[in-house]
Protein backbone atom coordinates (compact mmCIF):
# COMPACT_ATOMS: atom_id res chain seq x y z
CA UNK A 1 0.00 0.00 0.00
CA UNK A 2 2.88 2.34 0.86
CA UNK A 3 4.48 1.53 -2.50
CA UNK A 4 1.29 2.44 -4.38
CA UNK A 5 0.86 5.71 -2.49
CA UNK A 6 4.49 6.63 -3.12
CA UNK A 7 4.17 5.93 -6.84
CA UNK A 8 0.96 7.98 -7.07
CA UNK A 9 2.58 10.85 -5.16
CA UNK A 10 5.57 10.87 -7.51
CA UNK A 11 3.36 10.77 -10.59
CA UNK A 12 1.08 13.58 -9.40
CA UNK A 13 4.07 15.65 -8.32
CA UNK A 14 5.59 15.50 -11.79
CA UNK A 15 2.26 16.45 -13.41
CA UNK A 16 1.90 19.44 -11.09
CA UNK A 17 5.36 20.68 -12.02
CA UNK A 18 4.30 20.84 -15.67
CA UNK A 19 0.69 22.00 -15.47
CA UNK A 20 0.42 23.50 -18.95
CA UNK A 21 2.11 20.54 -20.61
CA UNK A 22 -0.14 18.15 -18.68
CA UNK A 23 -3.25 20.04 -19.77
CA UNK A 24 -2.20 20.16 -23.43
CA UNK A 25 -1.38 16.45 -23.28
CA UNK A 26 -4.84 15.66 -21.92
CA UNK A 27 -6.58 18.03 -24.36
CA UNK A 28 -6.85 15.37 -27.05
CA UNK A 29 -8.57 13.03 -24.60
CA UNK A 30 -10.88 15.83 -23.39
CA UNK A 31 -11.99 16.72 -26.92
CA UNK A 32 -12.31 13.08 -27.92
CA UNK A 33 -14.57 12.18 -25.00
CA UNK A 34 -16.64 15.34 -25.47
CA UNK A 35 -17.02 14.56 -29.18
CA UNK A 36 -18.17 10.98 -28.49
CA UNK A 37 -20.81 12.09 -25.97
CA UNK A 38 -22.02 15.03 -28.09
CA UNK A 39 -22.26 13.00 -31.30
CA UNK A 40 -24.02 10.17 -29.48
CA UNK A 41 -26.51 12.57 -27.86
CA UNK A 42 -27.30 14.27 -31.19
CA UNK A 43 -27.66 10.91 -32.95
CA UNK A 44 -29.87 9.51 -30.18
CA UNK A 45 -31.96 12.68 -30.04
CA UNK A 46 -32.55 12.66 -33.80
CA UNK A 47 -33.36 8.94 -33.70
CA UNK A 48 -35.89 9.39 -30.91
CA UNK A 49 -37.52 12.29 -32.71
CA UNK A 50 -37.85 10.29 -35.94
CA UNK A 51 -39.15 7.22 -34.10
CA UNK A 52 -41.62 9.32 -32.14
CA UNK A 53 -42.96 10.85 -35.33
CA UNK A 54 -43.31 7.44 -36.94
CA UNK A 55 -44.92 6.01 -33.80
CA UNK A 56 -47.56 8.72 -34.00
CA UNK A 57 -48.61 7.36 -37.36
CA UNK A 58 -49.44 4.15 -35.50
CA UNK A 59 -47.09 1.18 -35.46
CA UNK A 60 -50.07 -1.14 -36.08
CA UNK A 61 -51.44 0.88 -39.01
CA UNK A 62 -51.37 0.25 -42.73
CA UNK A 63 -52.30 3.46 -44.55
CA UNK A 64 -53.64 3.24 -48.11
CA UNK A 65 -53.90 6.66 -49.78
CA UNK A 66 -55.33 7.95 -53.05
CA UNK A 67 -52.71 9.86 -55.02
CA UNK A 68 -52.98 11.80 -58.22
CA UNK A 69 -51.36 9.79 -61.02
CA UNK A 70 -48.79 11.62 -63.19
CA UNK A 71 -50.88 11.43 -66.35
CA UNK A 72 -53.92 13.06 -64.73
CA UNK A 73 -51.90 16.17 -63.86
CA UNK A 74 -51.54 17.06 -67.52
CA UNK A 75 -54.27 14.97 -69.14
CA UNK A 76 -55.47 16.67 -72.28
CA UNK A 77 -53.26 19.64 -71.50
CA UNK A 78 -56.31 21.61 -70.26
CA UNK A 79 -57.14 23.16 -66.92
CA UNK A 80 -60.48 22.43 -65.35
CA UNK A 81 -60.48 18.76 -66.45
CA UNK A 82 -62.30 16.45 -64.02
CA UNK A 83 -59.90 13.78 -62.79
CA UNK A 84 -61.17 10.50 -61.35
CA UNK A 85 -58.65 8.45 -59.43
CA UNK A 86 -57.87 6.74 -56.15
CA UNK A 87 -59.78 4.46 -53.84
CA UNK A 88 -63.48 3.81 -54.35
CA UNK A 89 -66.27 2.70 -52.05
CA UNK A 90 -66.10 -0.68 -53.76
CA UNK A 91 -62.40 -0.87 -52.78
CA UNK A 92 -63.34 -0.07 -49.18
CA UNK A 93 -65.96 -2.82 -49.18
CA UNK A 94 -63.43 -5.36 -50.45
CA UNK A 95 -60.87 -4.25 -47.85
CA UNK A 96 -63.43 -4.71 -45.07
CA UNK A 97 -64.18 -8.22 -46.38
CA UNK A 98 -60.50 -9.18 -46.64
CA UNK A 99 -59.60 -7.98 -43.13
CA UNK A 100 -62.29 -9.30 -40.78
CA UNK A 101 -59.78 -9.59 -37.92
CA UNK A 102 -58.54 -5.98 -38.17
CA UNK A 103 -59.02 -3.92 -35.02
CA UNK A 104 -60.60 -1.21 -37.15
CA UNK A 105 -60.78 0.00 -40.72
CA UNK A 106 -61.13 3.78 -40.93
CA UNK A 107 -61.86 5.66 -44.18
CA UNK A 108 -61.19 9.36 -44.81
CA UNK A 109 -62.86 11.36 -47.55
CA UNK A 110 -61.54 14.79 -48.60
CA UNK A 111 -64.20 17.46 -49.11
CA UNK A 112 -64.38 21.11 -50.12
CA UNK A 113 -62.03 23.53 -51.79
CA UNK A 114 -61.80 26.18 -49.04
CA UNK A 115 -62.34 26.60 -45.31
CA UNK A 116 -63.76 30.01 -44.41
CA UNK A 117 -64.55 31.96 -41.28
CA UNK A 118 -65.60 35.57 -41.91
CA UNK A 119 -62.74 37.04 -43.98
CA UNK A 120 -60.28 34.30 -43.05
CA UNK A 121 -59.81 31.44 -45.46
CA UNK A 122 -57.55 28.44 -46.04
CA UNK A 123 -57.28 25.70 -48.62
CA UNK A 124 -59.52 22.92 -47.38
CA UNK A 125 -58.10 20.06 -45.34
CA UNK A 126 -61.56 18.85 -44.34
CA UNK A 127 -62.10 15.09 -44.19
CA UNK A 128 -65.11 12.97 -43.59
CA UNK A 129 -64.29 10.07 -41.29
CA UNK A 130 -65.54 7.87 -38.44
CA UNK A 131 -65.07 7.99 -34.64
CA UNK A 132 -62.45 5.22 -34.90
CA UNK A 133 -59.92 7.64 -36.42
CA UNK A 134 -59.24 9.16 -32.99
CA UNK A 135 -57.59 5.95 -31.79
CA UNK A 136 -56.25 4.74 -35.14
CA UNK A 137 -54.28 7.97 -35.78
CA UNK A 138 -53.26 8.44 -32.12
CA UNK A 139 -55.13 11.74 -31.90
CA UNK A 140 -56.03 13.40 -28.60
CA UNK A 141 -58.71 15.93 -27.77
CA UNK A 142 -57.77 19.23 -26.19
CA UNK A 143 -61.35 20.38 -25.67
CA UNK A 144 -64.89 19.36 -26.51
CA UNK A 145 -65.70 15.96 -27.98
CA UNK A 146 -64.93 13.90 -31.06
CA UNK A 147 -67.31 12.59 -33.70
CA UNK A 148 -69.84 10.00 -32.53
CA UNK A 149 -71.90 7.26 -34.18
CA UNK A 150 -74.96 9.47 -33.69
CA UNK A 151 -73.27 12.16 -35.79
CA UNK A 152 -72.72 9.56 -38.53
CA UNK A 153 -76.35 8.36 -38.40
CA UNK A 154 -77.77 11.88 -38.42
CA UNK A 155 -75.34 13.18 -41.07
CA UNK A 156 -74.70 16.03 -38.67
CA UNK A 157 -73.04 19.25 -39.85
CA UNK A 158 -70.47 19.18 -37.07
CA UNK A 159 -66.67 19.08 -37.09
CA UNK A 160 -63.58 18.63 -34.94
CA UNK A 161 -60.86 21.16 -35.71
CA UNK A 162 -57.07 20.76 -35.61
CA UNK A 163 -55.02 22.84 -33.19
CA UNK A 164 -53.27 25.09 -35.72
CA UNK A 165 -56.38 25.52 -37.86
CA UNK A 166 -58.23 26.68 -34.73
CA UNK A 167 -55.49 29.24 -34.07
CA UNK A 168 -55.56 30.42 -37.70
CA UNK A 169 -59.35 30.82 -37.98
CA UNK A 170 -60.04 31.80 -34.35
CA UNK A 171 -57.01 33.84 -33.24
CA UNK A 172 -58.96 35.67 -30.52
CA UNK A 173 -62.18 33.66 -30.13
CA UNK A 174 -63.23 30.30 -28.72
CA UNK A 175 -63.76 27.86 -31.61
CA UNK A 176 -66.11 25.57 -29.62
CA UNK A 177 -69.66 26.18 -30.74
CA UNK A 178 -68.54 28.50 -33.52
CA UNK A 179 -69.22 27.91 -37.20
CA UNK A 180 -66.85 27.54 -40.14
CA UNK A 181 -67.82 27.07 -43.76
CA UNK A 182 -66.54 24.38 -46.05
CA UNK A 183 -67.07 26.22 -49.30
CA UNK A 184 -70.58 27.63 -48.65
CA UNK A 185 -71.79 24.98 -46.20
CA UNK A 186 -71.70 25.76 -42.43
CA UNK A 187 -70.18 23.30 -39.96
CA UNK A 188 -70.40 23.70 -36.17
CA UNK A 189 -67.17 23.05 -34.21
CA UNK A 190 -67.69 20.50 -31.41
CA UNK A 191 -64.09 19.70 -30.52
CA UNK A 192 -60.46 20.82 -30.78
CA UNK A 193 -57.58 18.36 -31.23
CA UNK A 194 -54.34 18.56 -29.30
CA UNK A 195 -51.31 19.63 -31.35
CA UNK A 196 -49.62 16.78 -33.17
CA UNK A 197 -45.87 16.89 -33.81
CA UNK A 198 -45.97 15.67 -37.40
CA UNK A 199 -45.69 18.97 -39.23
CA UNK A 200 -42.04 18.36 -40.07
CA UNK A 201 -39.50 15.58 -40.28
CA UNK A 202 -40.19 11.98 -41.18
CA UNK A 203 -43.78 11.96 -39.93
CA UNK A 204 -44.82 15.09 -41.78
CA UNK A 205 -43.28 13.86 -45.02
CA UNK A 206 -45.28 10.64 -44.76
CA UNK A 207 -48.59 12.27 -43.92
CA UNK A 208 -48.05 14.74 -46.76
CA UNK A 209 -49.63 17.60 -44.82
CA UNK A 210 -49.67 19.23 -41.41
CA UNK A 211 -52.55 17.39 -39.76
CA UNK A 212 -52.83 20.19 -37.19
CA UNK A 213 -54.75 22.01 -39.96
CA UNK A 214 -57.26 19.16 -40.49
CA UNK A 215 -61.00 19.45 -39.95
CA UNK A 216 -62.91 16.19 -39.37
CA UNK A 217 -66.61 15.80 -40.14
CA UNK A 218 -68.84 12.67 -40.22
CA UNK A 219 -68.16 10.58 -43.31
CA UNK A 220 -71.89 10.30 -43.99
CA UNK A 221 -72.07 14.10 -44.13
CA UNK A 222 -69.10 14.17 -46.48
CA UNK A 223 -70.78 11.72 -48.87
CA UNK A 224 -74.33 13.11 -48.84
CA UNK A 225 -73.78 16.86 -48.40
CA UNK A 226 -70.49 17.43 -50.22
CA UNK A 227 -70.33 14.61 -52.76
CA UNK A 228 -67.22 13.33 -54.52
CA UNK A 229 -66.14 16.32 -56.63
CA UNK A 230 -63.50 18.61 -55.11
CA UNK A 231 -62.93 21.98 -56.80
CA UNK A 232 -59.65 23.83 -56.16
CA UNK A 233 -60.35 27.43 -57.19
CA UNK A 234 -56.70 28.48 -57.03
CA UNK A 235 -55.61 25.88 -59.60
CA UNK A 236 -58.98 25.37 -61.33
CA UNK A 237 -58.63 21.65 -60.76
CA UNK A 238 -61.62 19.35 -60.31
CA UNK A 239 -61.14 15.91 -58.81
CA UNK A 240 -63.58 13.11 -58.11
CA UNK A 241 -62.26 11.02 -55.23
CA UNK A 242 -64.56 8.68 -53.38
CA UNK A 243 -62.13 7.67 -50.59
CA UNK A 244 -58.96 9.65 -49.84
CA UNK A 245 -57.36 7.32 -47.27
CA UNK A 246 -58.00 4.08 -45.45
CA UNK A 247 -56.41 3.15 -42.13
CA UNK A 248 -56.19 -0.60 -41.53
CA UNK A 249 -55.32 -1.23 -37.87
CA UNK A 250 -53.75 -4.66 -37.26
CA UNK A 251 -54.57 -6.50 -33.99
CA UNK A 252 -50.92 -6.38 -32.90
CA UNK A 253 -47.46 -5.55 -34.23
CA UNK A 254 -46.69 -9.17 -35.08
CA UNK A 255 -49.40 -9.22 -37.75
CA UNK A 256 -48.61 -5.82 -39.34
CA UNK A 257 -46.30 -7.10 -42.07
CA UNK A 258 -48.67 -9.96 -42.91
CA UNK A 259 -51.55 -7.47 -43.18
CA UNK A 260 -49.39 -5.16 -45.31
CA UNK A 261 -48.62 -7.91 -47.85
CA UNK A 262 -52.29 -8.85 -48.10
CA UNK A 263 -53.32 -5.19 -48.47
CA UNK A 264 -50.80 -4.72 -51.26
CA UNK A 265 -52.16 -7.74 -53.13
CA UNK A 266 -55.75 -6.56 -52.73
CA UNK A 267 -55.04 -3.02 -53.88
CA UNK A 268 -52.75 -4.08 -56.73
CA UNK A 269 -55.49 -6.39 -58.06
CA UNK A 270 -58.00 -3.55 -58.21
CA UNK A 271 -55.49 -0.84 -59.21
CA UNK A 272 -52.92 -2.40 -61.57
CA UNK A 273 -49.56 -0.71 -61.23
CA UNK A 274 -50.88 1.20 -58.20
CA UNK A 275 -50.33 4.49 -60.05
CA UNK A 276 -53.19 6.22 -58.22
CA UNK A 277 -52.74 4.56 -54.83
CA UNK A 278 -49.83 4.45 -52.39
CA UNK A 279 -49.38 2.40 -49.26
CA UNK A 280 -47.54 3.43 -46.09
CA UNK A 281 -46.53 0.95 -43.39
CA UNK A 282 -45.15 2.92 -40.42
CA UNK A 283 -43.91 -0.29 -38.75
CA UNK A 284 -41.54 -1.00 -41.65
CA UNK A 285 -40.36 2.59 -41.59
CA UNK A 286 -39.93 2.33 -37.81
CA UNK A 287 -37.62 -0.66 -38.17
CA UNK A 288 -35.68 1.01 -40.99
CA UNK A 289 -35.29 4.15 -38.86
CA UNK A 290 -33.92 2.08 -35.98
CA UNK A 291 -31.41 0.36 -38.25
CA UNK A 292 -30.35 3.64 -39.85
CA UNK A 293 -29.98 5.25 -36.44
CA UNK A 294 -27.74 2.42 -35.28
CA UNK A 295 -25.60 2.80 -38.40
CA UNK A 296 -25.27 6.55 -37.85
CA UNK A 297 -24.37 6.02 -34.20
CA UNK A 298 -21.56 3.71 -35.28
CA UNK A 299 -20.35 6.17 -37.91
CA UNK A 300 -20.45 9.15 -35.56
CA UNK A 301 -18.85 7.09 -32.80
CA UNK A 302 -16.04 6.03 -35.13
CA UNK A 303 -15.37 9.61 -36.17
CA UNK A 304 -15.28 10.71 -32.53
CA UNK A 305 -13.09 7.71 -31.70
CA UNK A 306 -10.44 9.13 -34.03
CA UNK A 307 -10.16 12.08 -31.64
CA UNK A 308 -9.48 9.66 -28.80
CA UNK A 309 -6.84 7.93 -30.92
CA UNK A 310 -5.18 11.26 -31.63
CA UNK A 311 -5.32 12.04 -27.92
CA UNK A 312 -3.65 8.73 -27.11
CA UNK A 313 -0.90 9.37 -29.64
CA UNK A 314 -0.39 12.81 -28.09
CA UNK A 315 0.05 11.22 -24.66
CA UNK A 316 2.57 8.74 -26.03
CA UNK A 317 4.57 11.47 -27.76
CA UNK A 318 4.73 13.63 -24.63
CA UNK A 319 5.64 10.69 -22.41
CA UNK A 320 8.40 9.59 -24.80
CA UNK A 321 9.77 13.14 -24.68
CA UNK A 322 9.43 12.99 -20.89
CA UNK A 323 11.48 9.78 -20.77
CA UNK A 324 14.33 11.49 -22.57
CA UNK A 325 14.00 14.59 -20.41
CA UNK A 326 14.01 12.56 -17.19
CA UNK A 327 16.72 10.07 -18.07
CA UNK A 328 18.97 11.24 -15.24
CA UNK A 329 16.07 11.04 -12.75
CA UNK A 330 15.43 7.46 -13.84
CA UNK A 331 19.11 6.60 -13.39
CA UNK A 332 19.14 8.03 -9.86
CA UNK A 333 16.02 6.11 -8.90
CA UNK A 334 17.45 2.89 -10.28
CA UNK A 335 20.75 3.51 -8.44
CA UNK A 336 18.80 3.95 -5.19
CA UNK A 337 17.12 0.61 -5.60
CA UNK A 338 14.05 1.21 -7.75
CA UNK A 339 13.21 -1.79 -9.92
CA UNK A 340 12.00 -1.75 -13.51
CA UNK A 341 8.52 -2.45 -12.22
CA UNK A 342 8.68 0.70 -10.10
CA UNK A 343 9.66 2.82 -13.10
CA UNK A 344 6.92 1.30 -15.26
CA UNK A 345 4.30 2.00 -12.60
CA UNK A 346 5.48 5.58 -12.13
CA UNK A 347 5.00 6.40 -15.80
CA UNK A 348 1.74 4.44 -16.05
CA UNK A 349 0.36 6.36 -13.07
CA UNK A 350 1.15 9.63 -14.85
CA UNK A 351 -0.52 8.55 -18.10
CA UNK A 352 -3.42 7.01 -16.20
CA UNK A 353 -4.00 10.19 -14.23
CA UNK A 354 -3.78 12.30 -17.40
CA UNK A 355 -6.28 10.14 -19.28
CA UNK A 356 -8.62 9.76 -16.31
CA UNK A 357 -8.74 13.46 -15.48
CA UNK A 358 -8.98 14.25 -19.19
CA UNK A 359 -11.85 11.76 -19.46
CA UNK A 360 -13.73 13.34 -16.55
CA UNK A 361 -13.28 16.85 -17.97
CA UNK A 362 -14.33 15.51 -21.38
CA UNK A 363 -17.49 13.97 -19.89
CA UNK A 364 -18.40 17.28 -18.25
CA UNK A 365 -17.67 19.15 -21.49
CA UNK A 366 -19.69 16.70 -23.59
CA UNK A 367 -22.71 16.80 -21.27
CA UNK A 368 -22.61 20.60 -21.13
CA UNK A 369 -22.29 20.98 -24.91
CA UNK A 370 -25.07 18.44 -25.58
CA UNK A 371 -27.47 20.38 -23.34
CA UNK A 372 -26.30 23.67 -24.87
CA UNK A 373 -26.92 22.47 -28.44
CA UNK A 374 -30.45 21.30 -27.60
CA UNK A 375 -31.18 24.65 -25.94
CA UNK A 376 -29.58 27.10 -28.38
CA UNK A 377 -30.55 25.71 -31.82
CA UNK A 378 -34.31 26.48 -31.47
CA UNK A 379 -33.32 30.04 -30.45
CA UNK A 380 -30.86 30.78 -33.25
CA UNK A 381 -33.48 32.77 -35.15
CA UNK A 382 -33.55 35.26 -32.25
CA UNK A 383 -29.89 36.23 -32.70
CA UNK A 384 -29.57 39.82 -33.98
CA UNK A 385 -28.35 40.20 -37.59
CA UNK A 386 -27.70 36.47 -38.10
CA UNK A 387 -31.09 35.23 -36.90
CA UNK A 388 -32.64 35.62 -40.35
CA UNK A 389 -30.48 32.81 -41.70
CA UNK A 390 -32.15 30.25 -39.41
CA UNK A 391 -35.65 28.84 -39.56
CA UNK A 392 -37.98 29.59 -36.65
CA UNK A 393 -38.82 25.90 -36.24
CA UNK A 394 -35.19 24.73 -36.44
CA UNK A 395 -34.30 22.13 -33.84
CA UNK A 396 -31.51 19.70 -33.07
CA UNK A 397 -32.83 17.42 -30.35
CA UNK A 398 -30.27 15.74 -28.09
CA UNK A 399 -30.61 12.87 -25.67
CA UNK A 400 -27.72 11.96 -23.39
CA UNK A 401 -27.28 8.21 -22.99
CA UNK A 402 -25.50 6.48 -20.12
CA UNK A 403 -23.73 4.08 -22.47
CA UNK A 404 -22.04 6.90 -24.39
CA UNK A 405 -20.68 8.42 -21.16
CA UNK A 406 -19.41 5.08 -19.85
CA UNK A 407 -17.93 3.99 -23.17
CA UNK A 408 -16.23 7.33 -23.81
CA UNK A 409 -14.72 7.50 -20.32
CA UNK A 410 -13.60 3.84 -20.32
CA UNK A 411 -12.02 4.14 -23.76
CA UNK A 412 -10.27 7.36 -22.70
CA UNK A 413 -8.81 5.74 -19.58
CA UNK A 414 -7.72 2.64 -21.51
CA UNK A 415 -6.28 4.78 -24.31
CA UNK A 416 -4.02 6.61 -21.85
CA UNK A 417 -2.81 3.37 -20.30
CA UNK A 418 -2.24 1.60 -23.61
CA UNK A 419 -0.40 4.47 -25.24
CA UNK A 420 1.53 5.13 -22.04
CA UNK A 421 2.74 1.55 -21.77
CA UNK A 422 5.49 1.80 -24.39
CA UNK A 423 7.10 4.96 -22.92
CA UNK A 424 6.90 3.36 -19.46
CA UNK A 425 8.61 0.17 -20.61
CA UNK A 426 11.22 2.17 -22.51
CA UNK A 427 11.95 4.20 -19.35
CA UNK A 428 12.32 1.04 -17.26
CA UNK A 429 14.90 -0.37 -19.68
CA UNK A 430 17.26 2.56 -19.27
CA UNK A 431 20.75 1.42 -18.20
CA UNK A 432 21.25 3.01 -14.73
CA UNK A 433 24.93 3.80 -15.40
CA UNK A 434 24.23 5.41 -18.79
CA UNK A 435 21.27 7.26 -17.28
CA UNK A 436 23.42 8.71 -14.49
CA UNK A 437 25.90 10.05 -17.03
CA UNK A 438 23.09 11.75 -19.03
CA UNK A 439 23.15 15.56 -18.91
Amino acid sequence: MTFVLEIVKLGLGNLRRHKLRSFLTALGIILGVAAVITNASIGEGSKRQALEQLERLGARNIIIRSTKPPESATAGGRQGLLSRYGLTRADLKVIREEFPSASSIVPLKSVGGQLLRDNLRRTSQAYGTTPDLLEAANLRLARGRYLSNEDIDEKAMVGVIGWELARALFPFDDPLGATVRIDAKPVKIIGVLQPVGLSGGAGGALVGRDINFDLHIPISTAEVVFGDVIARQTTREFSAIQISEVFIVAPNRDTVLEFAKLAERVVATRHPGMTDVTMIVPYELLENARRNAMTWNLVLGSIAGISLLVGGIGIMNIMLASVTERTREIGIRRALGATRKHIVWQFLVETGVLSTIGGLIGVATGLTFSLFVGYIVPRLHEIPVFGGYFQRDASLPTHITLWSVLVAFTVAAMTGLIFGLYPAVKASRQDPIVALRHD
